[in-house]
């Protein structure tokens, strides 16, 4: 079995980091649950609480906090890797080394990266 191609790799690439925004996306929704629960069980004394609801209220914030601060590199890095597969797609198309199914591939996962880029830059407008 030959080895994939450096435009297989950049198509995989692209999708995996697009794939790992999105679980990043999944845990911070659900970890701003987690805190938004604790503040208001905290705030109506819940006797649901246990003697360190304080501390665990802080270690989810943080842990929140940290998960916030993965996009910026992520997103950097999801851009240079569009980056490369645009140029592996006009290499392939230009030497016709990419078979029509790798093209196809590559192009899906290039239209996810640009689509996440887009929305990335319409949230930094507001």
């Amino acid at each position: 079995m030959a080895p994939p191609s450096g435009l297989t790799i950049a198509a995989q690439a692209v999708a995996r980091l697009v794939k790992e925004e999105s679980y990043y996306h999944k845990e911070q929704d659900s970890q701003e649950k987690r805190v938004k629960k604790l503040e208001d069980d905290i705030e109506a004394n819940s006797a649901d609480l246990d003697s360190n609801a304080e501390y665990i209220l802080k270690q989810e914030k943080t842990a929140l906090e940290e998960t916030k601060k993965v996009f910026e590199p992520l997103r950097q890095r999801i851009a240079d890797a569009v980056d490369k597969l645009e140029e592996q797609i006009a290499i392939s198309e230009s030497d016709g080394s990419g078979t029509e199914a790798e093209l196809t591939k590559a192009r899906e996962a290039l239209g996810s990266g640009q689509k996440l880029a887009q929305q990335d830059e319409g949230k930094e407008e507001l």
